[in-house]
């Protein structure tokens, strides 16, 4: 599964997002550090969005693939979440999250290291209320969210 190219992994997000996710340690050949709740250099991603994005990936056929998140410049705010799927392996310097459980795909989540910038210490939400269905971000770096909830500013 690990290409030749190196990554940047971690051990599920962080101590807390797996014990809260129930997810397995992603493997990595640096040493083992645990990260502290709402690390700037990882992100966590809730049970509720590890399920939606196992079952996504499941309706799309690709259940060995993974979800990419990072931000990209524009918006209404200055900066728009990004999440699509990706089908590759990961690229050089990406951070990696992966969330086992048995008898079921592994779910893995992407982010490239410019983005966790601005990403770390959040967390991936599903969110499912009568008006809205979708991945939501916590994120602690936001200043400001517009009104479509897609677009932000940082402090």
């Amino acid at each position: 599964m690990q290409s030749s190219e190196e990554t940047t992994t971690t051990k599920a997000a962080d101590a807390d997002a797996r014990a809260a996710t129930g997810a397995a340690p992603a493997q990595d050949d640096g040493a083992a550090a645990e990260a502290p709740a709402k690390s700037k250099r990882t992100l966590a991603v809730s049970d509720a969005a590890v399920q939606a994005i196992r079952a996504q990936l499941a309706k799309r056929g690709t259940p060995e693939g993974a979800i990419r998140v990072g931000i990209r410049g524009g918006g209404c705010s200055g900066f728009s979440y990004v999440i699509e799927f990706d089908d590759k392996p990961p690229r050089s310097g990406d951070l990696v999250l992966e969330f086992a459980e048995q008898d079921k795909p592994t779910v893995r989540v992407f982010c490239d290291k410019k983005s966790i910038i601005y990403l770390g210490g959040s967390v991936l939400d599903w969110e499912k209320t009568l008006m809205y269905q979708g991945f939501k971000f916590k994120n602690p770096h936001e200043a400001t969210r517009c009104g479509c909830g897609h677009s932000f500013t940082v402090a």
